[in-house]
């Protein structure tokens, strides 16, 4: 039993949520300027849990024939015989589940629009065979955290108006995903190169992903400066969140430049990129309150 858990959880890559649930409640922090109830919170983490789940899944599933092909993917759990099809598929429809149930807790919109995340979700794995942009829709499918955050507390969404910011926010956390997907893409490279899937290292190589993983994220940090700065009533908390953020980013980039191994692509991917997150959230939230 603990050993099929340990298997589900590390297929689901549960860990991955922490890139952008702090998103999720970054925006429902700025939504109500206080106190989130502790219903919400939880609402928002099962929400988003079953919506991480589910996309990894479908992922993992539509991508099993790749992965098995690709010497770095092979041992992963579809490939390697570790988790069946029917249970991959049961993972997804019950992360599905949870998702949608916990939308409809929620409020009205959040129900009312929570096939749009779910549509994207399903849509990413195959972009990547066709287009580069698939970087850009796995920036998409983690983007609506900030605006479904503000959502699960307002009820409302109007971007012209006062739900600009969580718009904002959420554009630019597409830059952002964008940029650290397309470091992990230089692990596959010659993979991609060689069986044509479209990743920007295989498409431009692995000097010019850098760079353009370097402007997305400079966009990103452009995005978020305007959005802290100029349209939150941030103090100085909120603004040396911000100034953290941008050194996780210069020393995730150094990182990659200056250490050749496959192990900073790691270090920049996920431990640099899941602390980013939380430090903002960390500085919002104590802006906030203080």
């Amino acid at each position: 039993m603990v050993k099929n858990l340990r298997l589900i959880m590390d297929f689901i890559k549960i860990e991955h949520t922490l890139f952008a649930l702090p998103f999720a409640y970054l925006g429902a922090f700025m939504a109500k300027g206080g106190m989130v109830s502790i219903e919400k919170i939880i609402l928002i983490a099962t929400a988003f849990a079953g919506f991480r789940t589910a996309a990894m899944s479908l992922n993992r599933i539509i991508d099993r024939e790749i992965d098995a092909l690709n010497p770095r993917t092979a041992k992963r759990h579809l490939p390697a015989g570790l988790i069946s099809l029917k249970e991959a598929y049961a993972i997804t429809i019950l992360s599905l589940v949870i998702y949608f149930i916990s939308a409809y807790l929620i409020n009205e919109l959040a129900f009312l629009l929570s096939p749009i995340p779910a549509i994207t979700a399903y849509i990413y794995p195959y972009l990547k065979r066709y287009t580069v942009l698939s970087h850009y829709i796995l920036g998409l499918n983690l983007a609506y955290a900030p605006m479904g955050g503000w959502i699960a507390i307002t009820n409302s969404f109007d971007i012209f108006g006062k739900d600009f910011l969580p718009f904002l926010i959420g554009i630019a956390v597409v830059f952002w995903v964008a940029g650290f997907d397309i470091i992990y893409a230089i692990q596959d490279y010659e993979f991609d190169v060689k069986y044509g899937i479209h990743s920007i290292p295989a498409k431009f190589g692995i000097k010019m992903a850098k760079i353009v993983s370097a402007v997305n994220h400079t966009i990103f940090f452009l995005l978020l400066s305007a959005a802290i700065l100029v349209v939150y009533p941030s103090g100085f908390l909120a603004v040396s969140g911000l100034f953290l953020t941008g050194g996780i980013l210069l020393a995730e980039h150094a990182i990659v430049w200056l250490w050749k191994e496959e192990k900073s692509i790691q270090i920049s991917f996920f431990y640099l990129n899941a602390s980013l997150s939380s430090v903002l959230l960390a500085a919002i939230i104590l802006d906030i309150f203080l």
